[in-house]
């Protein structure tokens, strides 16, 4: 008869250890990354200080935060795993950390007078900074869109799609997919509320040198007052136009169409709203419908865009059509780093929660375009917890030296080395394209 074990199926024993051992070795890429970047010291410099000398200093409260993020996890009770990893915190200087429920409070105090949030703003946008004055690129496209977070908070108000939550404004650098601008909003805030405001942030959020030429958003940002700042700024736009009254009355004047793609068919006009100063582009398909519609006996679905570029028709579709990538960045943000779940009451409290959660994915997003090897670009976070964070490592002191021994093969040792290597590179050098 096989020997049977006590402790389960497997010839093996369970036992506790005070070696060094460290689960997620991995995790000293982002810190280092945001060490490099001077995160911790922005954070410190920026955000309102500790009530007294024994206080956490701001960074302690939020890299440990951001270590989470990375490391997969989404709620407060979640930091446990990031204090249990002893080694791990000797190895980053982060030996002492406040107790989740003392991190919650902290978020409250820093939402409540907006000041904590603000500098939050700061530190995001030194880190945007960062990254994209080390691309040659010198022009960006803005997509502006608008994400609902459902929540079961007693204060959390009805979304548009009937169900309680919130509804944060975001601004995204389409082409590093960096977030440059957040607004954490009230779930029945409309997409378009303070549009003119928020892509005026977003355009002085640029670092000198880099500018926005590009705004692409749909309907909610079709108003006059956002088609009049992108003149005024001389910025290149296309808005998905809103199907009211006089959109629908100029398609219904348009003569001419031809052929697009399949049964579709494209046209364009001139159109202009009641408050624009100038004349805008209004790009047209049209597709025929199955059967009639009761209230509307129009034949034909119709898609309208207003822009000012001055590219072939076809084109301009094909442009403001990459859009579409937005909903990949969100589903990061939000699936990847946790940021589909409030953990406070207060709308206050989640919007540092959230503008933290946004600091993580940029960083994320700087390690991989200026870091890590240049096929990392189309992982995912959950992918690259998988491949790099998720390595067993062991903290061991060897002739007057710290060692970080991990298990893993040699081309994933070299990477790590390069990975510090640049590190120490951002440190000592000036911005340099990428």
């Amino acid at each position: 008869m096989t020997k049977r074990y006590k402790e389960g199926i497997l010839p093996f024993k369970v036992v506790a250890t005070d070696e060094p051992l460290i689960a997620r070795g991995g995790l000293i890429l982002p810190y280092e990354m945001a060490k490099a970047f001077k995160l911790p010291k922005v954070i410190d410099e920026e955000l309102p200080k500790p009530g007294s000398g024994r206080g956490y200093k701001p960074s302690k409260f939020a890299m440990p935060l951001i270590l989470m993020f990375h490391g997969g996890g989404k709620k407060l009770e979640d930091l446990r795993e990031i204090k249990a990893e002893v080694s791990l915190r000797e190895l980053l200087g982060m030996e002492n950390l406040p107790a989740s429920c003392t991190i919650g409070d902290w978020l409250r105090r820093m939402g409540e007078d907006g000041k904590g949030l603000l500098g939050l703003g700061k530190v995001n946008h030194h880190l945007v900074g960062e990254v994209v004055l080390r691309n040659k690129r010198n022009g960006y496209t803005l997509d502006v869109d608008a994400s609902v977070i459902e929540s079961e908070k007693e204060k959390a108000r009805v979304t548009y799609k009937g169900e309680k939550g919130y509804q944060p404004q975001m601004g995204f650098l389409f082409e590093a997919g960096l977030v440059l601008e957040d607004e954490f909003r009230e779930g029945n805030v409309p997409a378009g509320a303070g549009a003119v405001n928020f892509i005026e942030k977003c355009f002085a959020a640029m670092p000198r040198g880099k500018s926005i030429t590009y705004l692409r958003s749909d309907s909610a940002f079709y108003q006059a007052g956002v088609i009049n700042l992108c003149f005024e700024r001389d910025k290149l736009f296309t808005v998905t136009a809103d199907q009211d009254k006089g959109v629908k009355e100029t398609i219904k004047a348009i003569k001419e169409w031809r052929q697009y793609q399949g049964d579709r068919e494209i046209a364009e006009t001139v159109h202009s709203m009641n408050e624009t100063e100038e004349a805008l582009r209004l790009i047209v398909i049209r597709w025929p419908k199955l059967q009639a519609e009761l209230f509307d006996p129009s034949p034909y679905f119709y898609h309208a865009i207003a822009t000012n570029r001055e590219e072939e028709a076809e084109e301009v579709i094909k442009l403001h059509s990459q859009r579409g990538e937005v909903e990949n960045y969100i589903k990061e943000l939000k699936s990847g780093f946790g940021m589909e779940w409030m953990p406070c009451g207060e709308s206050y409290a989640n919007a540092v929660f959230f503008r933290i959660g946004v600091i993580a994915y940029n960083l994320f997003l700087a390690m991989k375009l200026i870091a890590l090897p240049p096929w990392y670009r189309t992982f995912t976070i959950q992918t690259v917890r998988w491949r790099l964070y998720q390595i067993a490592a062991a903290v061991v002191r060897h002739a007057h030296q710290l060692l970080l021994k991990i298990r893993a093969p040699t081309d994933k040792v070299v990477l790590f080395c390069k990975f510090r290597l640049r590190c120490y590179e951002l440190v000592c050098s000036q911005a340099t394209a990428i």
